[in-house]
């Protein structure tokens, strides 16, 4: 529940910041007007210590409790790295060094959980995880290693473990992107990836883990154009597209749209979030923390109101009160033990990182 103001006083947004600590600007900005959140990237932190601070900083700025954002997969897309935090496989590790799926989804749900820790200590309540796409021969390999399986059967069940593992850890997930984007064949940060497959196909496989994950509090909408679906509208500016998701997979959860400064969008941002809102979204996200660009959202952006305040209150309900005991030290060991059978997995840059305007390392 709210702490201190009502989610009804509340822009239906989410932004970045531009560093380590606020600016005098940022702190005005974000008071006068209140985003519903805030996403963090490698710029923003730095050693534990300073990483709480900014998200009290980020806290102080307004008068509800916002939920702070994190992309923490592991492997490519992780924010928090050595030496100050654990690090974590991409998602494909986990078949390979497991013994069979019952194991591979216990240590889905043990390393989603030890995220969780990790965030929840610095106050951050959100995690953009899990990646529901399930990759497809011949498409980009922006998901690649980050999904969970090849099929779509293993990327929900195992997508399901790592929300489970977050929310018993007071982390909110995020099944992304929805409703695919394993077919994709452009990174959406640089082009717009067009997909032509059938729609009994897309329902058969893209659509089917976030069927099975439908009940989840967040999902991040996909920059693809599904031609089967609508032929002129990527999923986040397509009306046809989002009733798809909420009418035929089912999710009922707070909708926010992939970053609107990625490039699959056309546009200027004006334009990209009036279409975003028009077309269904619930939530707005900016992530590269300029401020120029976050006022030209934040001009677009109304107030949360009806289905999209229900959402993000349903979201805060789903915070437990108190997070699962663990722990830490003797899961660790269990994790890491079962993580390190076979050759290490190599970290290569993540593309979303360097594509949102901040550094690689």
């Amino acid at each position: 529940m709210a702490r201190k103001g009502k989610l009804a006083d509340v822009r239906a947004c989410i932004l970045g910041v531009s560093g380590l600590e606020l600016t005098a600007e940022e702190q005005r900005f974000f008071h006068d007007h209140p985003p519903l959140g805030f996403i963090l990237f490698r710029r923003n932190v730095e050693t534990p210590e300073q990483t709480k601070a900014l998200v009290n900083a980020l806290k102080a700025c307004v008068r509800h409790d916002p939920l702070i954002l994190i992309d923490q997969e592991g492997g490519r897309v992780r924010r928090l790295r050595p030496p100050h935090w654990p690090d974590y496989p991409p998602a494909a590790r986990f078949a390979q060094v497991c013994n069979d799926p019952s194991e591979q989804r216990e240590m889905v749900r043990l390393g989603a959980r030890l995220m969780a820790n990790d965030l929840h200590e610095l106050g951050i309540n959100v995690d953009c995880v899990p990646v529901l796409d399930v990759p497809q021969p011949g498409a980009h390999d922006i998901i690649g290693d980050r999904a969970y399986g090849l099929t779509a059967n293993d990327v929900a069940v195992m997508g399901r473990a790592a929300c489970e593992g977050l929310l018993a850890g007071r982390v909110l997930p995020v099944i992304k992107h929805i409703p695919g984007h394993g077919r994709a064949g452009a990174d959406s940060h640089t082009d717009l990836p067009r997909v032509d497959t059938k729609l009994d196909e897309l329902l058969k496989v893209d659509f089917h883990p976030f069927q099975v994950n439908a009940d989840m509090p967040i999902a991040m909408t996909a920059h693809v154009l599904y031609t089967a679906i609508d032929k002129r509208n990527t999923a986040t500016t397509s009306k046809k597209c989002i009733k798809m998701i909420r009418e035929v997979i089912g999710f009922d959860g707070l909708l926010i749209c992939d970053d609107l400064s990625m490039n699959a969008l056309t546009g200027d941002l004006h334009h990209r979030a009036k279409a975003s809102l028009k077309a269904g979204c619930d939530v707005l996200l900016h992530c590269n923390g300029k401020l120029d660009q976050m006022k030209a959202v934040m001009a677009e952006t109304p107030k949360l109101r009806r289905d999209a305040l229900r959402r993000a209150e349903a979201c805060l309900r789903r915070l437990v009160t108190v997070p699962e005991p663990l722990d830490v030290v003797d899961a660790r060991a269990r994790f890491d033990v079962v993580l390190a059978r076979g050759a290490p997995h190599e970290a290569k840059v993540d593309p979303t990182e360097v594509l949102a305007g901040a550094p690689a390392a």
